[in-house]
């Protein structure tokens, strides 16, 4: 019995220095793309933006989409603004809404309705949550880093990864090419895309 117990606090051990190393890795992986997005300059992003988001306007999954949930991008995130302003009146674009540790789905109206509500900064549509979440077509996510198994590292806060367990749709990671890597460090509740593209 107690070689047995043994076993298990050797295990339980093994797991816990595991996910450490694996929380050290992301660590230092936020910050290496941090320094990375620290040398572009606005011109450069916009310009990187408008290749990423040229392409996917030439996907089959976007041509027939109807609803789309993208994001409105921080400096130094791959530039959504443009796309949302351009699509919006065709398609049913929907932006995330922070609400303590979840998101919720807000269809965006026109930037006079966009308003500043959460502690990081982010600019979020008003008016009424969107519930109908089986009919989203398109899920466009950044994030810090992707890899080539489609494997997606976030702010750490784990926003998306809670979002899209509920969320079953085309999921599509933009990042630029800087922030695709052969692989990156993941964990069991980090939701895959399904694909990711760069510029």
């Amino acid at each position: 019995m107690y070689f047995c117990t043994g076993s298990w606090m050797i295990l339980a051990a093994g797991i816990f220095y595991a996910m450490e190393k694996i929380e050290e890795l992301k660590k230092t992986l936020r910050k290496i793309v941090k320094e990375r997005k620290a040398s572009l300059t606005p011109e450069e992003i916009h310009e990187r933006s408008r290749i990423i988001f040229n392409k996917v306007e030439q996907l089959q999954v976007f041509e027939k989409s109807q609803i789309v949930l993208a994001y409105w991008a921080l400096p130094g995130e791959v530039q959504t603004q443009d796309f949302i302003l351009k699509w919006f009146h065709e398609k049913t674009i929907l932006l995330p809404v922070i609400d303590g540790e979840n998101l919720l789905l807000r269809p965006f109206k026109g930037i006079h309705r966009m308003q500043i509500q959460n502690s990081l900064g982010i600019a979020e549509p008003l008016g009424g949550n969107f519930t109908e979440w089986d009919k989203v077509d398109l899920a466009i996510i950044p994030g810090i880093a992707f890899d080539k198994q489609n494997n997606r590292l976030g702010r750490g806060k784990a926003y998306y990864d809670r979002l899209l367990v509920n969320l079953k749709t085309f999921r599509l990671g933009v990042c630029f090419n800087f922030q695709l890597f052969d692989q990156i460090p993941s964990s069991d509740h980090d939701i895959p895309m399904d694909m990711v593209l760069t510029d």
